[in-house]
């Protein structure tokens, strides 16, 4: 019969675990809740906080670019047939000052992508791979040709193979 005592003590003492496993469940949850919210660190000063002293970021400044004149040239397509390809690009520079230097070094840049242009075949220029590959060449090329002035990129206006 002392069996019967035991379970009665028992009964309370598990009610008052289930409730402290519970509260304890809700203050986690909750805490998490806001430290993920992003509240209970900047309750707690952790927060990030902008320096007084940072300097304010510049403005981009908009993007210079340089005509190339129109070219046009013979595919390399064998003898079967003539291919042409006709291209007109703009040359974007990483800064203002360099369109002077660009502009010295134009016929040199000119002879360059001809000479380029002249040794590719149709198939090379079809889809857009084959029109990424060329850009990459020609800005290749412009680099060294153009230096100390930086070409961040070949820019084509039109782009037409016959």
């Amino acid at each position: 019969m002392e069996s019967g005592p035991a379970t009665a003590d028992t009964k309370p003492k598990g009610k008052a675990k289930l409730a402290l496993i519970a509260a304890l469940l809700l203050l986690l949850g909750g805490g998490a809740g806001l430290w993920f919210t992003g509240i209970l660190p900047g309750m707690l000063g952790m927060g990030a906080k902008p320096k007084p002293t940072e300097p304010v970021a510049e403005m981009p400044k908009p993007p210079t670019f340089v005509d190339l004149p129109d070219l046009v040239a013979n595919l390399n397509s064998g003898p079967r047939r003539t291919g042409y390809v006709k291209l007109k690009a703009k040359l974007e520079l990483a800064r203002p000052e360099d369109i002077a230097g660009v502009q010295a070094a134009m016929p040199r840049v000119v002879d360059l992508f001809q000479t380029y242009l002249r040794e590719m075949r149709p198939e090379e220029l079809r889809g857009a791979a084959g029109t990424y590959r060329l850009r990459e060449e020609l800005l290749a090329r412009v680099g060294p040709a153009v230096a100390p002035a930086r070409v961040t990129d070949v820019l084509f206006v039109e782009l037409l193979v016959q």
